[in-house]
């Protein structure tokens, strides 16, 4: 009863420390924001149906493509596009767009076509190919390679050109005069005469292929190279590679509704709000990176003409709160697996999330585990009782993982039903050559035979070897929910889970013992191993932080001075202090983001849970010094991490930022954002991987957990699996409870 007692009021004391951090913050609001998401119109399966050349939207909102088979419509909200050209006169199309009265004009490979009612009607005065069209004040001009065709007075009238018969754009310029986009150059057509812009002076190349106007007037050329932009006649700037772009084979360009300039390229688009550019592109956002066309409905939302499809990239309005419900949907209809972990989905056809199974995975207990702190942080915010009760289950899963191998305190790593045919890593023997191969290529490796056991009922297969990561992912989430969630009931459970394991881990010489007699093989944090073995020096600093950290939790739920004296004896008789000052290696072949996230989960019971100030002192150092080098990431779950164990306001901004910016889309896409041209391919942070040179922002790559390289060039598994999304419900939820972010009004 005294140690309950005690427990309890250790417990008070760190609710009110943590509400002190808390109510010093001026939280960020969380007022809506525009939120992009988006949707893969394929027009259909024939060959030749997909490949759209260009695409308009009608004052209805209805929506005009033009394939290499003819011309589709697709009405508002529909999802089934419509074949409007009869099949006599489907074919290739080259241009659509719209009139001030509303009528689609098509340039098509055998003349014009117009829009009248649901069909078309064909111009009958032309029988050639037309290559773009116009509206130029009252008149239709069409050009292709056979000479000029304009409607004036409901007469058509043609005319030989005097320009690049490989005609590309027309833009009227609002004086009576036009620009065309040719293969050969810009001409600038007015009533006074004709100007050609060809040269390099004039232009960063002469393959020009769309031209559109800026909000402040500026002329937007693009071709070949990039953007060239003339104002008031002269040549003012231009934007490459170096800029932004991420192709400089630019393809299109249009002017948005809210003022942003859209180019269409080889490898997707770039926009341009004046400041800075963003780029969108892999399956995450269009059905292919091949651009040809971009056009705008009434909302806001963008059309793209791609070599695979229509792709639109909607925008609506939502915060972050709407977001993290949208996650927490997401991961409560595939992501919750019995006996109730939480980890990734397998994806029957790729991208298709109608189609899944679950699937395990090594590190499920650390997932399930920040899962479980996550619905902690949400309950201790809202209060909301169905966040108790997943906590809650999420916490029996985890207690599971360690009775059901029916050890004294070893824990496994995940369980699957019995009835499951395929898991990682399933029981395989090597032969003595194999065992010579690994063993010679690292001298740490175990070789483990039998990773997957029967549990005594029959009905699960538990999986052995469990590493520190899971240990560590364990305590973190114990931590937090013993501290925000748990009820009386379920703290007894806490603190007597927690001692199982930790005496299991004492007794056993600080190694994590398997059922074959020995430590797993990373499970190690022993004082012979960290200190003395020079195989083991890579985890001797992130190791020595995680178990002062079980022992520190293990102290906080119980006020056992037996681990008190462990943990003391660990720090001022092995040196564990020495080796926690400088935890996060910075030797360029032993840095990981794997120990980044280890650590932030391993900190947080040292500095909110240790009174004594020097050794408070150290562990702000240690955190100190991982924060320099993690900072870089712009994570906003390091970075609240390090404002709930400081006070202090890391990148708040930025972080809030990140949220917004981060896609709805959870699936797995493959990212190659070493395709960019605007990217160079460096090996740093983490000399063993392919990186870029700069961190894009989360809608640009993939976004995962926190233990993965968010500047790794190459990511996503080609849209197999889906994530659960807890990477960004964890620090969403944590920014609530400690008001880094405020509710939404």
């Amino acid at each position: 009863m005294q140690n309950i007692l005690k427990s309890l009021l250790i417990l008070t004391a760190c609710l009110f420390l943590m509400a002190g951090l808390a109510f010093g913050n001026t939280p960020i609001p969380d007022d809506p924001f525009t939120q992009e998401y988006h949707e893969p119109y394929p027009v259909g399966t024939a060959n030749g149906i997909n490949d759209v050349r260009a695409i308009a939207v009608d004052k209805s909102d209805c929506v005009w493509a033009g394939t290499g088979a003819g011309v589709f419509t697709l009405e508002k909200g529909s999802r089934t596009w419509r074949a409007v050209m009869s099949e006599k006169d489907a074919g290739p199309i080259y241009d659509i767009i719209v009139d001030r009265s509303g009528t689609a004009w098509i340039a098509a490979w055998n003349g014009i076509y117009r829009s009248k009612g649901d069909n078309l009607e064909r111009v009958k005065e032309i029988n050639e190919p037309i290559s773009a069209l116009c509206e130029c004040g009252d008149n239709i001009i069409g050009l292709g390679p056979d000479g000029q065709w304009h409607l004036a007075n409901g007469a058509w009238e043609y005319q030989i050109m005097p320009y690049s018969k490989n005609i590309r754009n027309l833009l009227p310029d609002g004086k009576n005069g036009l620009w065309l986009a040719t293969g050969m150059g810009l001409y600038h057509r007015t009533p006074s005469g004709t100007t050609l812009y060809q040269s390099e002076e004039e232009l960063l190349s002469a393959d020009i292929t769309a031209v559109d106007y800026a909000s402040d007037g500026s002329l937007w050329i693009g071709g070949l190279g990039g953007i060239t932009v003339y104002k008031d006649g002269k040549r003012i700037t231009q934007y490459t590679s170096e800029h932004g772009l991420p192709s400089v084979h630019v393809r299109a360009v249009k002017h948005a509704l809210d003022g942003r300039m859209w180019i269409g390229t080889s490898l997707g688009v770039a926009r341009f709000d004046g400041e800075s550019w963003s780029v969108r592109f892999s399956r995450r956002w269009l059905i292919d990176n091949d651009v040809r066309d971009i056009a705008f409905d009434s909302k806001g939302n963008a059309w793209i003409a791609t070599g695979s499809g229509v792709s639109a990239i909607k925008q609506k309005r939502m915060n972050l709160a709407q977001k993290a419900e949208h996650y927490l949907r997401v991961c409560m209809a595939r992501h919750v697996r019995s006996p109730y972990l939480v980890e990734k989905c397998q994806l029957t056809v790729p991208g298709d999330t109608s189609s899944w199974k679950p699937r395990d995975d090594d590190n499920d207990g650390q997932y399930t585990s920040m899962y479980l702190a996550m619905e902690s942080f949400r309950y201790a915010a809202t209060k909301d009782p169905q966040a108790k009760e997943n906590a809650d289950k999420a916490f029996q899963a985890m207690k599971f993982l360690q009775t059901v191998t029916e050890t004294e305190g070893f824990v496994a790593r995940t369980v699957i039903p019995s009835s499951w045919t395929q898991m990682a890593d399933p029981n395989r023997k090597m032969n003595p050559r194999e065992w010579a191969e690994h063993h010679v290529r690292d001298p740490r490796y175990k070789h483990v035979e039998k990773r997957w056991r029967a549990s005594r009922d029959g009905k699960w297969l538990w999986k052995g070897d469990t590493s520190s990561d899971e240990i560590t992912g364990h305590m973190f989430g114990y931590l937090f929910y013993y501290d925000l969630a748990a009820g009386y009931l379920e703290r007894e459970q806490v603190r007597e889970h927690v001692c199982r394991i930790m005496n299991y881990i004492i007794g056993n010489g600080f190694v994590l013992k398997d059922i074959d007699g020995t430590a797993t093989r990373w499970g190690v944090w022993s004082p012979e191993k960290l200190n003395d073995d020079p195989d083991w020096a890579t985890e001797r600093n992130i190791n020595s932080v995680e178990i002062l950290s079980y022992l520190k939790l293990a102290y906080h739920l119980t006020g056992n001075e037996f681990y008190q004296n462990h943990y003391l004896k660990l720090l001022n008789e092995h040196h564990y202090a020495q080796n926690v000052r400088r935890a996060k290696t910075t030797n360029p072949s032993w840095r990981t983001h794997i120990d980044d996230e280890l650590l932030s989960l391993a900190y947080p019971c040292l500095l909110l849970h240790e009174d004594d100030p020097e050794l408070k002192q150290l562990y702000r150092e240690s955190l100190d010094h991982w924060f320099s080098i993690a900072e870089v990431d712009a994570s906003p779950f390091f970075n609240f991490i390090y404002r709930a164990c400081t006070g202090q306001d890391p990148q708040l901004t930025t972080s809030v930022w990140a949220l917004r910016d981060a896609s709805l889309d959870l699936v797995r896409w493959k990212i190659d954002n070493t395709l960019r041209e605007d990217l160079q391919v460096v090996r740093v942070p983490e000399l063993e991987e392919i990186q870029t040179n700069r961190l894009v922002p989360p809608s640009e790559r993939f976004m995962g957990r926190w233990d993965q390289n968010n500047w790794k060039a190459i990511q996503g598994d080609g849209g197999h699996t889906e994530s659960d999304g807890v990477w960004w419900l964890l620090p969403y939820w944590m920014g609530r409870y400690y008001n880094f972010i405020s509710a939404p009004k």
